[in-house]
């Protein structure tokens, strides 16, 4: 699993003029089972998206196609960890630690 922490590097009338193709962009994400949650900060400065994919690399490749990050007005922090405990309506992304 993975916290995907999204930090705005461009004012926020940049971001909203991206608005619509970024979240067409979390819907897709969201359809391919690939986003579990997401919003912004609050503070307005970026966002936080609950991911879960194969690999780093998988998600990273991801954030990059973000309209987002491809129209500059944002860069991501990812950070994998092990969901050893979830919540019952997440049991099935549920993580076992490494033997």
């Amino acid at each position: 699993m993975f916290v995907m922490e999204l930090t705005y590097t461009a004012p926020v009338d940049r971001v909203d003029a991206l608005l619509a193709e970024h979240v067409a962009w979390l819907d897709a994400q969201y359809a391919a089972g690939v986003f579990l949650a997401s919003g912004r900060k609050n503070p307005r400065d970026g966002g936080v998206i609950l991911a879960v994919g194969d690999s780093r690399e998988e998600i990273e490749r991801v954030a990059a196609l973000d309209p987002f990050v491809t129209g500059g007005v944002c860069t991501y922090r990812i950070t994998e960890f092990l969901a050893t405990k979830t919540a019952p309506a997440l049991a099935e992304y549920r993580q076992q630690l490494p033997a």
